[in-house]
């Protein structure tokens, strides 16, 4: 089959993703063989792709928003039919027997394992999925909105919970790509006010067109303080500006796996008057079906941009220059 690989990773402008042949996969026992169908376009790929995450699987498929049919079936398999709709996402696999899945935190499971990275995910013709980490799809939504739901949507509605938005409450968005755009759709649904804050033109028109109260640079102050914020963009200079804007006793969700330096931070005028400062990791599979279920009952959809996915690296180097607004999403051609 065709794939792309992770070759080294490196600058997307440079080359490091490259499409090669790799055999058809053979799923394990407790697996699905899925035909990618669609597969949306994360910024984890890019980290994936650029080395700001540190190799898990050399040459390495990354992608990990997909939307494909069953292929075949592993033999402890049950309950899947060949030609199915499934989705696969992020959290690939966990223990299922510590401390943390015992209590629920399965996203924080020391064996976990990613789709993308741990293991080759949907920038290609196929790929596999554990079938107890696959996500049964509804059948009156498309494949290319349904793609960035299952790791965007999932990861806005995780980093929403974290953030502790009082209900009615004020939330800044700092950064609005993929997954803030859904996250926002999700809490304006719920009735709060949302205040955008981020760098692009189009972003911020996306954001009003969404419903948002105001949409101002990144750096710029809300009109308004703030019960709650969530950082997307993996820039650590904005942490101190989002705490600023909180009011007393607000919270601060970090929504990235990977962020740069955060400077140090000023004890009275950004943590003070009991703020809180949280971070975000992975999700759960319940986190999933609750998303997946909220985004069906309030009309959640993603602003789409597709590209052929035998110009997956395209979609990379324009997703890095902030060329597009929403989500990218591959659609399969390489058959």
């Amino acid at each position: 089959m065709h794939a792309w690989s992770v070759v080294e990773p490196g600058p997307v402008e440079a080359g490091s993703l490259r499409l090669v042949d790799k055999p058809v996969p053979v799923p394990g026992d407790d697996e699905l063989l899925v035909r990618v169908r669609t597969c949306g376009v994360c910024r984890t790929d890019l980290h994936v792709a650029e080395g700001d995450l540190p190799v898990h699987r050399p040459g390495v498929t990354p992608g990990h928003e997909i939307v494909g049919e069953v292929a075949g079936v592993g033999a402890a398999v049950r309950g899947f039919e060949a030609g199915e709709r499934v989705g696969a996402a992020w959290l690939r696999r966990t223990d299922g027997g510590c401390a943390y899945c015992a209590r629920g935190s399965e996203n924080l499971c020391r064996a976990s394992r990613y789709t993308g990275w741990d293991a080759d995910g949907g920038y290609a013709q196929y790929t596999t999925v554990p079938a107890a980490y696959a996500y049964r799809l509804p059948g009156d939504v498309d494949d290319v909105t349904l793609a960035p739901l299952l790791c965007a949507g999932i990861i806005g509605y995780r980093a929403l919970r974290r953030a502790a938005l009082p209900a009615g409450g004020r939330l800044g968005l700092y950064g609005f790509g993929g997954s803030a755009h859904l996250c926002a759709q999700v809490a304006l649904a719920e009735g709060a006010t949302v205040h955008v804050l981020t760098r692009g033109a189009a972003a911020r028109k996306l954001a009003l067109g969404l419903g948002a109260a105001s949409a101002r640079d990144a750096y710029a102050m809300p009109p308004e303080p703030l019960d709650s914020a969530i950082l997307f963009a993996p820039v650590g200079d904005l942490v101190p500006v989002a705490l600023r804007a909180l009011d007393r006793g607000g919270t601060l969700a970090i929504a990235g796996i990977h962020l740069s330096d955060v400077p140090a931070l000023r004890y009275e005028s950004e943590l003070f008057y009991e703020k809180q400062l949280r971070s975000v990791t992975s999700n759960t599979r319940e986190d999933g079906r609750e998303f997946l279920a909220l985004a069906a009952g309030h009309g959640v959809h993603a602003t789409t941009h597709t590209y052929p996915l035998s110009r997956a690296d395209e979609a990379l180097r324009d997703l890095k220059a902030g060329r597009f607004d929403g989500a990218a999403v591959l659609v399969n051609d390489l058959f």
